[in-house]
């Protein structure tokens, strides 16, 4: 599986009737649940202060996180996205982990 850093901000359409801003919340943590339990949602942050988040997910490829995993998430539709291809670096500390 390979890793990407994803950053997004929700931006909720003016006029959203509160209770259907509810139900997508409520729909978006049973399915962030989902894609933990399969692997895909690992780590998910918050910056101090901003209603925005980063969050390293993985997928088999690009199209696999945004057609089975990001696409599927209730909010999405009201995200903007910045999604980031990582790979291993030589010096990271997890690298060697348990060796």
């Amino acid at each position: 599986m390979k890793e990407f850093l994803v950053e997004v901000t929700t931006h909720i359409p003016d006029g959203t009737d509160p209770a259907e801003v509810d139900r997508r919340r409520a729909a978006e943590a049973v399915r962030a649940a989902e894609l933990i339990a399969a692997g895909h949602l690992v780590r998910i942050w918050r910056p101090v202060g901003e209603m925005r988040s980063i969050a390293l997910w993985r997928a088999a490829d690009e199209a696999e996180l945004y057609d089975k995993v990001l696409d599927t998430l209730p909010l999405w539709p009201w995200m903007t996205s910045v999604v980031t291809a990582l790979q291993p670096h030589p010096n990271d500390p997890g690298r060697h982990a348990g060796s």
